[in-house]
């Protein structure tokens, strides 16, 4: 399973280069370019439930938990991003759950790095059909669980048709590049910590986007990285990943940022609404509307470096 998780992160790595030079985005051929075969960049088999933080709809523990296998399903929380040294079944992050009629919950966490590489620690996941990541810093994550034999059991919960979901780090976490990874600050996005892992192959993974102002803070990542497609989420607001599809539910917005494709109007990122599609691999947006068509003014030219000037 180790050599596997090794083999998948290089593919994403060559995958990466290949859709960072990709054009042809939202049906709109740029002249000259050269059509590339899509890549992978969604979980082949099981689901991503990736949400910006707050989570107070709903809508989005309700998919969660039906994609998980119902109320009757094994669902295992983490709540490590939040910094605690221990929890106990008074977290409040289990409430949404208990609400939605959840029957069998494990609360999973550890700070230390042997535990988390234990056969007893990660036994809970291998009999659950779904993991949460609960919101705090990222990089707590990454001390905690990658490279260990927890991270393993999250890929083989994937491949045995699972979800994992996450919101606020528990988002963050989900790509491949470790948006304000710093164990300093959560202000710096690119820091100490800049791996994550990678359930989402080349992408980096904002969240709180509108509601605290952070629609532009992607772009130094973009701008650093462009081959990565930045995907901001705001509260209450979700995407659901299949495959190379997502789809956006919930209450708000999320931006996608992308080197290869932007708005009409220059701007470097565009705006996915509730009901909205997104194709990871085609990079292209859609609306749905009596027949599923492209998102308008998105035109397929490079992003010019640094914001539009008004």
């Amino acid at each position: 399973m180790r050599g596997t998780r090794a083999k998948r992160r290089a593919s994403s790595t060559v995958s990466g280069a290949v859709l960072g030079a990709a054009c042809g985005l939202f049906g709109l051929a740029a002249a000259g370019t050269v059509e590339i075969a899509a890549q992978e960049v969604g979980p082949a088999n099981g689901a991503l439930v990736v949400v910006g933080g707050a989570m107070r709809s709903p809508e989005i523990v309700d998919r969660f938990v039906q994609l998980a296998g119902g109320p009757g399903a094994r669902i295992v929380v983490i709540p490590t991003a939040g910094g605690q040294e221990s929890y106990d079944q008074s977290f409040g992050g289990l409430r949404p759950f208990q609400l939605a009629g959840v029957r069998n919950l494990t609360l999973r966490h550890t700070n230390d790095r042997d535990e988390a590489d234990s056969e007893a620690f990660a036994a809970a996941i291998r009999e659950a059909s779904g993991v949460w990541f609960s919101g705090g810093r990222q990089w707590r994550l990454v001390d905690s669980y990658m490279g260990t034999r927890t991270e393993e059991e999250l890929w083989a919960l994937l491949e045995r048709g699972g979800v994992i979901g996450g919101s606020s780090a528990g988002a963050t976490i989900q790509g491949s590049y470790l948006a304000r990874g710093d164990t300093a600050t959560n202000t710096i996005m690119m820091g100490s910590h800049e791996e994550g892992l990678g359930f989402l192959r080349n992408t980096a993974i904002d969240q709180h986007l509108l509601y605290r102002n952070r629609q532009f803070d992607l772009l130094e990542i973009i701008e650093a990285r462009p081959e990565l497609l930045g995907i901001g989420i705001d509260e209450n607001t979700a995407i659901v990943v299949q495959n190379d599809r997502f789809e956006v539910i919930g209450e708000s917005y999320v931006a996608i940022y992308d080197h290869q494709s932007i708005l009409d109007s220059g701007d470097p990122f565009f705006l996915l609404a509730p009901g909205d599609q997104f194709d990871l691999a085609e990079r292209e947006a859609y609306r749905p509307a009596r027949t599923l068509q492209p998102l308008r003014r998105v035109e397929a030219r490079p992003s010019p470096r640094g914001r539009p000037e008004r």
